[in-house]
């Protein structure tokens, strides 16, 4: 377009809704140094999301070069170049080669971080046909999404120290009140430069109107906002190289400082630097994990860096799902979270995954955190970000029970250093105890019930805690723990495993997704089979509801992951056939599963991406990981193999060596950048994937699987301790309706109390005071009624009756 003189302040305010970029990133990066606070992300062969000052706070929707003759085209990086990927040994730096659809010319990138300051350093060359390549004018194009939003973003060019620079600054916004500045600059000089209003007055916009960039506007204040900046690098030996510099700081100052700091040092020297700093933690994996790998331990080094990466430096130990915006494209500013929070299941399963590799520090950093995290009453919110702020508050009680499980593991290996964790596990114990079985949502956050998963999770918490606290000769509450646990094991098959189930002729008997049941609801007697609740994610106007015997899901893996199932079990093997038969997805790059027949949280058949609710849900790679440890469990000797599930995840990986979350399983739509067998738009990497197929490499190594739980196999699988079966449990939110006459009514609360009891339609009354254990657990042992009648109580705490009774009938 053509603009009739120089203004300052851009049309066109505040430009179109903002959007976020696809999360199915090709890179993800940073410096291994902690000074150096500031991570990238790559997709589609251009610079996407970058995080400043903390893991959890985008800055910038995306970084690209645009390239044009100023009559006849203007070509975008990315979408007119083919991209190639590839991971630069041995840190998370990287080399893209992005060539045009003609084939005329391309551009080799690579992408690092200065090594200790808050910058990205993109080098570029351009190179090609000497005809197009010389008389080609070059631009960068950025996209600024300060302090996680791309609303009301200013940006401005400025002279800093005698050099042009782009800049773009914000206070405040939904995710912090602190202000962020961005500064551009390139290591040759800018010609004509811009900002203006995506949509309007942008430079991508000017551009493509007629091939000439003439909205050099200096000022665009409040808005969606867009940098461009003309590189006016010279035509050498072939080539025009140019190193393009993106700085961030608190404060206009600290941007433009850093800046020209990283730009007044060669990119060859930072680079040398960047790659030194990656080679120090290498020392720490396992040495011959590799050869347990069908690719020479490339996806191994890949997964060991991508875990390290995902934890913050601002705050040690904190570490994320992922450094991605699911379907980001299809995202504003409503939806702050993305996956860069943290969740106490994915936090715990990335730092087991580093200490199968070998490392140990940021273990022991993430429990540090954990503690600092949970909430008085011993839960955790289900994800927050990284300063503790809870984003969802759902309940998810395996969350609860992930940090006992890393307390344990690093007690066993002498890593806990100074740090006492009693406080951490005695309220996370407590916790499960006083407030389950019953789970608010499972691993998949979507149903109430009771859950194999959660519960095996649980078991194995509580466990992990007893065999923490007997270590610590606190042998009353470890026993208490052990009795618990015991009740939750010898009830699982009948409360998760239906008896007629028709999801496979002559497989009635197996595991559900879940049994449907509200929080405090009463424990059934019963196994599953027509209980009803609603599959979240349906297209509108689908029928939502379903039966807990239809819906089957993989979560009764992890019993055996946690010894809590021996592998040959009946009803294991049966429900392993389930799985394989109506959850298996085998494509041309591996094998994997759904999470649940109905599953609708995944790219839509259309390849459009999962918005409004709903989609399809798709193959997530991890869950290959699981059957994988299966294998592991059953043992060579008995026909276990794990490799298939090795090479399968190795196959999902991109060429960068990224894990996604869910793969696309349908045919290839080049459209929308799907490719059977590779990556949906929903996260890559997923950090929890990651670390499944460090712990599958270490399991098959071993010979057992990573994640057991000593005093739970001992206790399960090996027999060498007889878990105790004549108890019943009862908590006001886990109420019961009958009882067997040969067991002992446990009753529990959370506080001391005295209860009043009666078998006899309280003729007879008795007044017994509660038992206390070191955790802050309290409790009375009653005797069963007679088949039929029944057993009355009440309770008193402090100076207050409940002002209701309770009661339960004996059966035999």
């Amino acid at each position: 377009m053509v603009i009739e003189s120089r203004t300052e302040e851009a049309f066109g305010a505040p430009g179109i809704e903002p959007r976020w970029t696809n999360g199915a990133k090709e890179g993800v990066g940073t410096a291994y140094a902690a000074s150096a606070r500031i991570w990238f992300t790559l997709w589609n062969g251009v610079l996407t999301e970058v995080y400043y000052p903390t893991i959890d706070l985008p800055q910038i929707r995306d970084l690209q070069l645009l390239f044009s003759d100023g009559k006849s085209f203007c070509h975008e990086e990315k979408r007119d170049f083919v991209n190639r990927i590839e991971r630069l040994e041995p840190g998370l730096g990287y080399r893209l080669i992005n060539t045009h659809h003609s084939n005329s010319y391309r551009i080799v990138k690579e992408v690092i971080t200065d090594p200790h300051l808050a910058c990205v350093l993109m080098n570029c060359r351009i190179e090609g046909d000497p005809a197009i390549v010389e008389n080609l004018n070059i631009y960068a194009l950025c996209a600024p999404h300060l302090n996680g939003g791309g609303a009301d973003n200013t940006a401005m060019v400025r002279e800093v120290a005698g050099k042009t620079i782009l800049c773009a600054m914000k206070k405040g916004g939904e995710l912090t009140d602190s202000q962020a500045w961005l500064a551009l600059g390139c290591n040759v000089p800018f010609g004509k430069t811009g900002v203006g209003f995506v949509g309007a007055s942008d430079g991508w916009t000017d551009l493509h109107d007629d091939y000439k960039f003439d909205c050099t506007f200096t000022k665009a204040s409040h808005g969606n906002v867009a940098l461009t900046g003309e590189i006016l690098a010279p035509y050498e030996r072939g080539v025009r190289e140019f190193t393009i510099t993106l700085a961030f700081g608190s404060g206009k100052h600290s941007a433009d400082t850093t800046l020209l700091q990283s730009l007044s040092t060669p990119y060859a020297h930072h680079r040398d630097r960047f790659f030194t700093q990656w080679q120090r933690p290498q020392r720490h994996i396992i040495g011959d994990l590799s050869s347990q790998s069908g690719d020479g331990g490339k996806l191994l080094r890949s997964s060991y860096n991508v875990l390290l990466a995902h934890e913050d430096k601002r705050f040690p130990g904190a570490l994320i799902a992922s450094m991605s915006i699911p379907w980001g494209e299809a995202k504003n500013d409503e939806d702050t979270g993305g996956y860069h929070l943290v969740w106490p299941r994915d936090m715990v399963n990335s730092a087991t995954g580093l200490l199968a590799a070998g490392q140990s520090e940021t273990a022991s950093r993430a429990l540090i955190y954990l503690a600092a995290s949970q909430f008085p009453d011993g839960s955790f919110a289900q994800n927050f970000w990284i300063d503790g702020k809870p984003y969802w508050l759902g309940l998810q009680l395996d969350e609860v029970a992930f940090p006992l499980l890393l307390a344990r593991k690093l007690q066993e290996i002498a890593a806990l250093k100074g740090f006492d964790p009693m406080p951490l596990v005695t309220r996370a114990a407590r916790f499960l105890v006083i407030n389950g079985p019953v789970t608010g949502q499972e691993r998949w956050e979507e149903a109430s019930g009771l859950s194999p998963s959660t519960l095996a999770a649980v078991i194995a918490g509580l466990l992990s805690a007893s065999g923490f606290l007997r270590e610590m000769d606190d042998e009353k509450s470890a026993q208490f723990l052990d009795d618990y646990a015991d009740w939750l094991e010898g009830n699982l098959d009948r409360w998760c495993a239906t008896e007629e189930g028709e999801l496979l002729e002559g497989e009635p008997r197996h595991y559900v997704r879940i049994n449907p049941l509200g929080l405090g609801s009463e424990l059934p007697e019963n196994p599953p089979c027509d209980e009803e609740y609603e599959l979240t994610s349906q297209e509108p106007g689908t029928d939502k509801v379903r039966r807990a015997r239809e819906v089957f899901d993989g979560g009764f893996l992890e019993l055996v992951r946690y010894g809590i199932r021996r592998p040959d079990d009946p009803l294991v093997r049966s429900s392993v056939k389930v799985l394989d038969a109506v959850l298996l997805a085998d494509t041309p790059r591996g094998a994997c599963f759904w999470r649940y027949n109905g599953d609708g949280y995944g790219q839509r058949d259309d390849g459009n991406p999962y918005h409004s609710h709903w989609g399809v849900g798709r193959p997530w790679p991890l869950l290959g990981g699981e059957r994988g440890h299966y294998e592991v469990a059953l043992g060579w000797d008995h026909g276990g193999n794990p490799d298939r599930w090795i090479w399968s995840l190795e196959g999902f990986a991109s060429s960068a060596g990224l894990l996604p979350e869910q793969i696309w399983d349908l045919p290839d739509l080049p459209a929308k950048h799907l490719e059977t067998g590779r990556s949906t738009g929903a996260a890559r990497p997923l950090a929890w994937a990651h670390a499944e197929y460090i712990k599958l490499l270490r399991s098959k190594r071993d010979g057992r699987i990573f994640d057991t739980v000593n005093e739970a196999s001992a206790r399960y699988v090996e027999g060498r301790i007889e878990p105790r079966r004549d108890l019943l449990m009862w908590g006001p939110k886990f109420p019961s309706r009958a009882i067997s006459q040969n067991c002992t009514l446990r009753v529990i609360r959370g506080e001391k109390f005295i209860v009043l009891w009666a078998l006899d339609g309280w003729k007879t009354r008795h007044e017994s005071e509660s038992i206390s254990t070191p955790i802050g657990v309290h409790y009375y042992d009653l005797p069963a009624p007679k088949v039929g009648e029944k057993l009355e109580w009440t309770f008193r705490v402090g100076d207050n009756w409940e002002g209701r009774n309770f009661e339960i009938i004996g059966k035999e």
